[in-house]
């Protein structure tokens, strides 16, 4: 069975049905009229052959990956956040979660909570700004934090007086995505499915983010840059970098990241950016359109 194609992009077929009917990813390299039969593109045979590597390391996350990115490209916000949750649950009870699972117990323990609100809420006029306040974590995206992200996120639901949520972060960087230590602590992956589906950031933010806006600055991991990809406006410090690290964890981007970035830079942007597992600059983010401006955050947002 393959668990990944490499050709060229010369090779592949036109016909547009001809990917949907491959289970694992297509990896092309080149270019040509045919590019769109792929689900991520290189510049050569060496960098495909780079990401097969990875592909044959997980194979089940890579496929499900391609699957999901083929799956939603179309469908409306919300139908295909209900896919990605189904596919990252499907997931969670798999072999590749399980073994980094067993891994990650033999790091580090987790870092003591910090006292105070994990996200700081202030209104000025029709402006209300939400700031990140767990520094010593990075502001990993706990409970906690994600609790605060919703609460802030419905409170601009409720008022229609409030014409825009700006987030931004406290300390070192922006996010560093979700909190790895509670990774998997939900009792059954349908039950995780079921949080995400009625308590999810990504949903709220699929819905309000012509209203919300994003001041992004140093590390964007994981859901650090998965929900901010969601607003109108996403605003990077020229230092920023932003990394989808799923894969090596037998997982696919779960914070919305196949919608909200997909929706961005595209399926085949997205397919690389978590097969490879590579950070990209703020540089590039703006290029590809991940971002909107560059701009020093540091202090506050223009």
């Amino acid at each position: 069975m393959h668990r990944a194609i490499i050709a060229s992009v010369s090779e592949l077929p036109r016909d547009p049905q001809w990917l949907g009917s491959r289970p694992c990813p297509v990896i092309a390299y080149g270019a040509g009229a045919a590019s769109a039969s792929a689900d991520v593109l290189v510049p050569d045979l060496a960098a495909a052959r780079a990401i097969e590597k990875r592909v044959l390391a997980w194979p089940v996350a890579a496929m499900t990956l391609v699957q999901v990115l083929r799956s939603t490209a179309l469908l409306p916000a919300a139908q295909a956040l209900d896919v990605e949750s189904m596919a990252f649950a499907t997931l969670q009870g798999g072999e590749e979660f399980a073994a980094w699972q067993r891994s990650a117990r033999r790091g580090p323990p987790p870092l003591p909570v910090q006292a105070g609100d994990p996200v700081l809420l202030s209104r000025e006029g029709a402006v209300i700004e939400a700031v990140l306040n767990r520094a010593g974590t990075r502001n990993a995206i706990s409970v906690e934090m994600r609790d605060a992200w919703v609460e802030a996120l419905q409170l601009l639901e409720a008022d229609e007086s409030v014409e825009e949520l700006r987030f931004r972060a406290l300390g070192a960087c922006f996010s560093v995505g979700g909190e790895l230590h509670e990774f998997g602590l939900a009792p059954d992956p349908a039950t995780a499915h079921w949080v995400r589906t009625v308590h999810s950031p990504a949903r709220l933010l699929a819905r309000l983010g012509t209203r919300v806006s994003f001041f992004v600055h140093g590390a964007c991991i994981g859901s650090g840059i998965e929900l901010p990809a969601f607003a109108a406006r996403l605003v990077a410090h020229p230092e920023t970098f932003f990394q989808l690290p799923e894969l090596q964890m037998g997982l696919i981007p779960g914070a919305g990241g196949t919608v909200s970035i997909a929706r961005r830079i595209g399926r085949q942007r997205t397919a690389w950016m978590v097969l490879t597992g590579r950070r990209i600059s703020a540089r590039t983010a703006l290029e590809w359109g991940l971002v909107d401006a560059l701009v020093d955050v540091s202090s506050a947002p223009p």
